[in-house]
């Protein structure tokens, strides 16, 4: 059986890793899946950040391997890039688009609110 859980490395050693998940329950990393993501596995110990792990549990013991990570860096630059580019597409003296819609719907929202159903 493999679940996905969030937990923290405490432990990085020789032959893999120590992993507290959000449960409390103690698992182990095998070395081959440290040594393929050793930086996540050091971020997670020094910061105490929260990483993603697929937890198999064989009896009593549980082992966990980094989950799959999705991040592109060349898509985020081309998103960063798209929304400077759309700047200057809203007219300086309206009010922001944002802005707009959630004032239509606040009055749609008070509309509907004063209607009374049967």
């Amino acid at each position: 059986m493999s679940d996905t859980l969030k937990g923290v490395v405490i432990n990085l050693n020789a032959y893999g890793a120590t992993v507290r998940l959000d449960g409390g329950d103690l698992a182990t990393a095998s070395a081959s899946d440290v040594a393929q993501h050793r930086d996540q596995y050091q971020r997670s110990l020094l910061r105490r950040k929260h990483v993603a792990f697929e937890v198999r549990r064989d009896g009593r013991r549980c082992s966990v391997s980094l989950a799959p990570q999705i991040r592109d860096d060349d898509l985020e630059e081309q998103i960063a890039s798209y929304l400077k580019s759309t700047q200057g597409w809203e007219p300086a003296e309206a009010m922001p688009a944002a802005e707009r819609h959630f004032l239509q719907k606040k009055r749609r929202a008070a509309y509907f609110a004063g209607k009374q159903h049967p």
